[in-house]
């Protein structure tokens, strides 16, 4: 079979461990291998690096598992040209399975030109993406305490909910922190009411007559709180992504006319697929990864892909 890479390392990397094969193919097809195990402390990781470099290695290939790759990918970053391979691409036929022999197979897969590196985005781009998945989270955990917040309230029967449509809206805050207070009538919470809703202030007397308790005030103002610290970090976490997408303008520009496409939605696409549709070998594989994304976001694939599609050439 015909060698591709000349000098190519498989990594079989672990938790605590990184088992290294180098194979150093000689022009008269003499295979010269070498084992080492480094740990992953960015030391070891650096020494693994000076390694390759000293031994004129120009290729590192390991498995897609878990996050223990990453590191691993940002020491060699910029030094080798690192493949990261889909690990059911790499499974090896049945047998005795040792991690000298792991890196062995990889080594050898990569210096035959056997494995498809998966799609690893620049270092700004998987910054990016960082940040609107933790934004993902927030948002996730912002609705989840509305809504245990809102199980108290009925729990000691206030029925806010039921006459203002937005709880969390300027009088709804005010008087759930009169709730919490416990030193206001229902007459005056409900005066409390602004704008519009003062024409339900009647409605919102009878609401704030509950049995709000002490044990529920304690909760309330625990939920409350952790509320509107959730929503203070999304506010500079929403600014940093701001930031971030500041040298792909053009981007966010074109992906916001599709229809249903705000800016967050935008900002998940950029930090989902990059800004290079190059490394997408086909629109169906683009559609397949799109795809998922999509699922992920709660969207539509058919609603913006066919847009992208065509957008794409433009990127």
């Amino acid at each position: 079979m015909q060698t591709l890479v000349e000098r190519g390392c498989g990594l079989d990397v672990h938790q605590a461990t990184v088992v290294a094969c180098l194979l150093i193919v000689g022009k008269d097809g003499k295979v010269q291998k070498q084992i080492r195990t480094f740990g992953t402390t960015t030391r070891e990781l650096l020494n693994l690096r000076e390694w390759l470099l000293s031994q004129g290695c120009t290729h590192a290939a390991m498995e897609s598992t878990g996050v223990y790759w990453k590191p691993v990918y940002a020491i060699l970053e910029g030094g080798l040209e690192i493949v990261v391979a889909n690990a059911q691409h790499v499974k090896k036929v049945p047998g005795r399975k040792t991690d000298v022999k792991d890196a062995e197979w990889i080594a050898d897969l990569l210096c035959h030109g056997l494995l498809r590196s998966s799609f690893v985005p620049p270092k700004a781009i998987r910054e990016l993406r960082d940040l609107t998945r933790y934004r993902r989270k927030l948002v996730e955990s912002q609705a989840a305490e509305r809504n245990r917040l809102l199980k108290l309230l009925e729990s000691a029967n206030i029925k806010l909910a039921s006459v203002a449509t937005d709880v969390f809206g300027t009088s709804g805050r005010l008087m759930l922190r009169a709730l919490i207070a416990g030193k206001a009538t229902a007459q005056e919470m409900a005066e409390l009411a602004q704008r519009k809703l003062r024409s339900k202030i009647p409605q919102l007397q009878l609401a704030l007559e509950g049995k709000l308790e002490g044990h529920h005030r304690f909760l309330l103002k625990l939920q409350l709180d952790r509320l509107e610290r959730a929503e203070g970090d999304l506010a500079v976490l929403e600014q940093r992504i701001q930031e971030k997408l500041e040298p792909y303008a053009a981007q966010l520009a074109l992906l916001r006319e599709i229809p249903g496409v705000d800016w967050t939605l935008a900002a998940v696409i950029i930090a989902e697929l990059g800004v290079d549709m190059s490394v997408f070998q086909s629109v169906s594989q683009l559609a397949s990864w799109a795809r998922l994304l999509v699922v992920g976001c709660g969207g539509s694939p058919v609603s913006w892909f066919s847009a992208l599609s065509i957008r794409s050439s433009y990127w």
